[in-house]
């Protein structure tokens, strides 16, 4: 179809660049999920005891009182993984379950759910950056599914302008594919990184130094993004580099929230200089949004 006949938003060269990363679990979204456990109880023996990802945030380092099953972590999250015999991933299940719980007004968003959707009709880059296991493919199945079911015609027609302007702006592109073919080029743009998943730890044990633990390993993903985020700038020419660029964090484990805001600070803020940091704790539900670390730079992401 000649591009004469569809939308393009031109302005798009004209905006600075907000850039987003965000956890999943109690982030976007309150899934159904269930982290399998055992309870100490008062006689001292243990029993099954399964916990939301919320709750596991608040209990995981109470190591007197819960437990792997058998010992074995990979126990507790069977269900935070993808398997060969799956016709569908558990994630993806989840997510239509929760999108739809939450469509219906059964149960509340999470405190970062209207910046995700704001950013996909924004057209804006992103990383979906999750202690889960899951393929990367999976992730991105999920936003897609994000923005079938949580964007409405309207908001979708406008993503669409939007993502045929950069295209047009940065890309040089005069003729554009079909919907579906520029709603994949996009997607395919982001980062998706469930950091427990065995590819990443792989990836990540061959290029960077530090514990497998999940703080450490969010780290190496924000710092895979802000990479990304730079090389993709760059790609536009020297001037699109007169427009901001900042990168917002948002995470409901204070763990993994102060874990990327010292990282930031002592590793990222120094070595991009340009680019402005913030970094959200989401953890409170009382807080709408967050509550707001400026890590570098005083630009407000709008969040």
């Amino acid at each position: 179809m000649r591009s004469h006949t569809k939308k393009v938003n031109y302005r798009v060269a004209e905006r600075d660049f907000k850039y987003y990363i965000f956890d999943w679990d109690d982030n976007i979204l309150h899934m159904p999920t269930r982290i399998h456990l055992e309870k100490r109880m008062p006689d001292g023996t243990w029993a099954p005891h399964s916990v939301s990802t919320a709750v596991f945030a608040v209990v995981r380092n109470d190591k007197d009182n819960y437990r792997p099953p058998g010992g074995v972590w990979d126990n507790a999250f069977s269900d935070f993984q993808d398997y060969a015999n799956e016709s569908e991933s558990r994630f993806l299940r989840d997510a239509r379950d929760a999108l739809g719980k939450v469509l219906s007004g059964a149960t509340k968003p999470g405190p970062s759910f209207d910046t995700l959707r704001h950013t996909l009709v924004e057209g804006r880059l992103f990383a979906i950056v999750t202690a889960r296991g899951h393929e990367p493919e999976s992730l991105k199945k999920a936003v897609r599914l994000f923005i079938e079911m949580a964007l409405t015609p309207d908001a979708k027609e406008e993503m669409l302008a939007n993502l045929r302007g950069y295209r047009a702006c940065f890309d040089r592109l005069t003729d554009f594919g079909s919907d579906e073919a520029e709603l994949e080029y996009y997607l395919a743009l982001n980062r998706y990184h469930a950091v427990t998943n065995p590819s990443f730890k792989k990836w990540m044990s061959g290029t960077a130094k530090g514990s497998g633990a999940a703080e450490t390993a969010k780290q190496f993903a924000v710092r895979d993004f802000v990479e990304h985020v730079i090389k993709t700038v760059s790609r536009t020419g020297d001037g699109a580099w007169r427009n901001p660029v900042s990168v917002g964090f948002s995470d409901d484990d204070p763990g993994n929230v102060t874990a990327v805001e010292k990282y930031v600070r002592a590793e990222l803020a120094r070595q991009f200089p340009g680019v402005k940091f913030c970094v959200y704790d989401t953890s409170d539900p009382s807080l709408n949004h967050g509550r707001k670390l400026v890590v570098s730079g005083q630009l407000d992401l709008g969040l």
